[in-house]
């Protein structure tokens, strides 16, 4: 079985992740995405944000040293929130599941909680199989696929 650990994110995985979050099959099942994947000038802002903003932990997500996409937590409206994103290259080999495992050891903030598309049903397996809880449903809109997408709420409070 791989290796998969958490390590912080380096300048040098960026590349990696932009090809990562403009993969067509991996951005209409993320579904909620930034309005143009393709945008790398968009990307790097954005994730000069993230990586500098004091509630969120961004961590890379590595299997036998490979970097092959992130997980992270941040806070919005009050609430603690995680949200990952694998290659789509490793996806059905358990990355995310161990992955959100190593995470939620060392992120002790609790009630923690997580979105999906509803349709997404191996990330809502991957969160349901880590004790999250569906907690009801939204209906948004959805960038990556031009359309209202009913998006399912989860939430862990262990």
């Amino acid at each position: 079985m791989a290796e998969v650990a958490l390590r912080p994110i380096e300048d040098a995985d960026l590349d990696a992740l932009f090809e990562h979050m403009r993969d067509p099959e991996s951005v209409r099942m993320a579904a909620f995405t930034a309005k143009d994947p393709d945008d790398r000038e968009a990307f790097d802002a954005h994730l000069a944000r993230v990586r500098a903003a004091p509630d969120t932990t961004l961590r890379a997500v590595a299997v036998d040293g490979r970097f092959v996409g992130t997980i992270s937590s941040f806070v919005m409206d009050g609430d603690t929130e995680i949200t990952y994103w694998i290659d789509r290259a490793v996806w059905g080999q358990g990355v995310a599941g161990r992955a959100l495992a190593l995470f939620l050891d060392a992120l002790r903030v609790r009630p923690l909680h997580a979105r999906a598309a509803s349709d997404n049903l191996r990330s809502l397996a991957v969160l349901r199989k880590a004790g999250f809880a569906v907690v009801g449903t939204e209906v948004s809109y959805a960038s990556a696929r031009d359309a209202e997408v009913e998006e399912t709420i989860l939430r862990l409070d262990r």
